[in-house]
């Protein structure tokens, strides 16, 4: 028997008219459907969006990924995982793996992917919209024009390193920001990268929330889809390259 094809799928980060022409072929040529969640949390957020494009008589598998830095701290809930996905491909089933965003940015995919890239199995990976990009369009914020330089930061770094970063950058995504918003909001202050910073959580989904005045906001606790835009003010930057 042929082995079905592992998708992995990026569903954009809410809307589910955000989801690519290619990404929607993939879910209607899926047998199955691996839904990644949290120990923590029931249902899926990635699931949810791809719910318009499913098939009536698709099969949704839950599978729990333990949140980690990489998979080298418990390696067999991923070892099992592993071993449901291909027992599905080979019985010739097509499996997709949703994820939020894209599934080359910050995403369990990859995990999956370096687990599966060695097997005998065809892997297609489908990009989906980031939410930083969505984030950007609905807010009329560009991203990077001309010469800016631009760092996506994961604001679960350590605070050396974040600003480091936005030393030597013009525009800054910050990623996971929920866990030391405060600490966040103290170094976009320190580095003059404050005044023009946007907070969207849940972009695209129920309770999308919006903030602009991220100091009257610091103490207040974020949903884990937070992500902050910002950039130098022209006058900053004008200072800069005198």
């Amino acid at each position: 028997m042929k082995n079905g094809i592992f998708f992995g799928i990026g569903v954009g980060p809410g809307d589910p008219e955000l989801l690519t022409v290619k990404a929607i072929k993939a879910i209607r040529q899926a047998d199955v459907l691996i839904a990644p969640k949290t120990e923590k949390k029931d249902g899926s957020v990635a699931l949810t969006i791809a719910k318009p494009y499913l098939k009536p008589d698709i099969e949704i598998v839950y599978q729990v990924f333990p949140m980690v830095r990489g998979f080298a701290e418990d390696t067999a809930a991923w070892e099992a995982n592993k071993a449901e996905i291909l027992a599905l491909l080979r019985q010739g089933k097509n499996v997709a793996f949703l994820t939020l965003g894209d599934p080359m940015f910050f995403s369990t995919y990859i995990y999956v992917y370096r687990l599966l890239e060695h097997e005998d199995v065809k892997i297609e990976t489908i990009p989906g919209v980031p939410a930083f990009a969505a984030i950007a369009s609905k807010s009329g914020v560009p991203i990077v024009e001309g010469d800016d330089i631009l760092s996506i930061i994961p604001a679960t770094a350590k605070p050396e390193k974040i600003q480091k970063a936005m030393a030597v950058s013009d525009n800054v995504v910050l990623m996971k920001v929920y866990k030391n918003f405060k600490n966040v909001v103290a170094i976009l202050r320190e580095q003059e990268l404050l005044e023009n910073a946007v907070l969207v959580s849940r972009a695209g989904l129920d309770g999308e929330r919006v903030l602009h005045d991220l100091e009257k906001h610091q103490d207040e606790k974020l949903n884990y889809l937070s992500t902050i835009l910002t950039r130098r003010s022209a006058a900053n930057q004008a200072g800069e390259e005198e």
